[in-house]
């Protein structure tokens, strides 16, 4: 497989990805320029649309990050539009059988693989579909008991790149609050299956951490593509700060607590 996403998992390290929710011209370039190796565009649960993302894409053509974005089916149209105007890779929502995995794949396979219609957006990009095919990385978004229970089908579509955790909702649908899945031994025990099977079907394993924190304990799971951040927990966090330090009692070193000088 070929791609900036897998460019950068070549390396051999676990990489981490900053995610977008809402509209931002800095955001994404914030996350590559602190070092993140991939910035995710959310279709699903994001305050966005094709136009914003495909904004952001083009912003990001220069930028040595790559770029996923998730969405909420394996509708082919919508996938499409995102492709082509430049997505490294798609992260689709949901996924509970072989069926929705393969019908992923095939949304960004053109005739007779799949059912991608032609369409390039970006004059950079090409004009060859082998080529267009070929830079592109789909995840199967696993964040149901169901589709836990059918992994092993899951695994095997031919196509697909890898199989990516959403622990909030695979908490629910095993009876739990969304907000305790990394502490739910039975959760983690599931999060680890899905590892273990893509190990098996020489998938990368992805996962949505949250935190920094737990974005060090999925790397230890054996997890390869890691989550952190969105750009509002992002802000949220140094805003916290900022304001803590200026709030201290003692106050910070002003030498080395950076700032404009």
């Amino acid at each position: 497989m070929t791609g900036r996403v897998h460019a950068a998992l070549d390396a051999g390290s676990p990489i981490f990805g900053g995610w977008v929710v809402g509209p931002t011209a800095i955001g994404p370039e914030e996350f590559a320029t602190a070092g993140y190796d991939y910035v995710g565009i959310d279709l699903q649960h994001g305050y966005l649309d094709d136009a914003a993302a495909a904004m952001m894409l083009r912003r990001l053509a220069h930028v040595p990050v790559a770029t996923v974005v998730r969405l909420p089916t394996a509708d082919a149209a919508p996938i499409g539009r995102v492709l082509d105007a430049g997505a490294d890779a798609v992260v689709i929502a949901m996924v509970e059988s072989a069926g929705e995995a393969a019908a992923a794949v095939a949304a960004t396979r053109y005739p007779p693989a799949g059912v991608r219609s032609f369409g390039p957006l970006r004059a950079g990009l090409g004009h060859v579909p082998s080529e267009l095919e070929g830079r592109v990385n789909v995840f199967a978004m696993i964040e149901t008991a169901r589709g836990v229970a059918a992994l092993a089908d899951i695994s095997a579509v031919r196509g697909l790149s890898g199989l990516y955790v959403g622990p909030a909702d695979l908490a629910i649908s095993m009876g739990h609050d969304p907000t305790s899945a990394w502490r739910r031994q039975d959760v983690r025990d599931a999060m680890a299956q899905i590892v273990t099977a893509a190990r098996a079907g020489n998938l990368v394993a992805g996962v949505h951490a949250g935190t920094g924190a737990l974005g060090n304990h999925a790397a230890r799971m054996g997890f390869q593509m890691i989550t952190l951040a969105s750009e509002s927990q992002a802000l949220r966090r140094g805003a916290a700060v900022h304001l803590a330090e200026a709030k201290a009692t003692e106050p910070p070193d002003a030498q080395t607590t950076g700032g404009y000088r």
